[in-house]
């Protein structure tokens, strides 16, 4: 049986539970003023969860979403550095969930991958006052699928097929034990961050990376670039090799198969 026992929830870091909300980074914006400090807020219904670029985020009953709202830690591009640990967060809490049967990768920037299908997705959102010293704000919301996945037809064309835990390792988990892995693996990673910037984060992230040193297509608006995935810079941008050369990204939606 897969250790399942959550390390130490992190010290300082509030915990607010809802039955159900419409979403946990709209609740993250409404509670904002009022909390003191770092927060996660879990829902175990969300009935309007947003993705990226404004894309619906389905939920079915028994999956996690959540967010952690904290103070943003200034730069764009720290903050943007969150959502690489993140990703490596929801990796090594999935890892403990799971078992090491479970195959566990990451596709730039920071949705996660088990067994080839997307089972996690996680959207970063600047939120504004912060409280009487109008303290910008940072909210991480983190969506995986634990029980069920989205049916292949609520997913956009060329996205990768949804997968749920339960249907790929058999293991149920339920998002409050899975909040108590992923918190303290956030911290963990923070940390990490905070001690040695961001390489030590770019090369746990690389030793992840889902298709590395494959032909990946990346998608910007109208402009598509195919080539080789050499990895993130030190911005985490995503670099390419392609027929014109090297090529730097620092944001697109990623395709694994050429022309999807």
């Amino acid at each position: 049986m897969t250790d399942t026992r959550p390390a130490a929830w992190p010290t300082g870091v509030a915990r607010h539970v809802f039955d159900r909300i419409d979403s946990t980074n709209a609740q993250a914006m409404r509670l904002a003023p009022s909390l003191s400090g770092p927060a996660w807020i879990m829902a175990r219904d969300q009935t309007a969860g947003r993705g990226r670029r404004g894309r619906t985020w389905v939920m079915p009953a028994g999956n996690f979403a959540a967010t952690l709202v904290m103070r943003s830690p200034g730069q764009a591009q720290d903050a943007a550095r969150l959502g690489f640990i993140a990703g490596l967060a929801v990796h090594d809490a999935l890892a403990a969930a799971c078992g090491p049967a479970a195959r566990l990768a990451i596709k730039w920037p920071n949705d996660v991958l088990l067994n080839g299908g997307k089972v996690s997705g996680i959207l970063l959102e600047g939120l504004g006052g912060g409280g009487a010293a109008g303290v910008d704000l940072l909210a991480v919301g983190i969506g995986v699928n634990l029980a069920a996945a989205p049916g292949a037809g609520e997913v956009e064309l060329g996205a990768l097929p949804p997968v749920s835990v339960a249907s790929e390792t058999g293991h149920a988990v339920s998002p409050d034990d899975f909040l108590d892995l992923l918190a303290p693996a956030f911290a963990d990673w923070q940390a990490t961050l905070a001690r040695g910037g961001f390489a030590p984060i770019r090369a746990a992230w690389m030793a992840r990376a889902a298709k590395l040193g494959q032909t990946i297509t990346a998608r910007t608006g109208p402009r598509t670039r195919t080539g080789r995935f050499d990895g993130i810079d030190e911005s985490g941008a995503l670099v390419l090799t392609t027929a014109e050369g090297r090529e730097v990204v620092p944001a697109a939606d990623v395709y694994f198969a050429e022309g999807a």
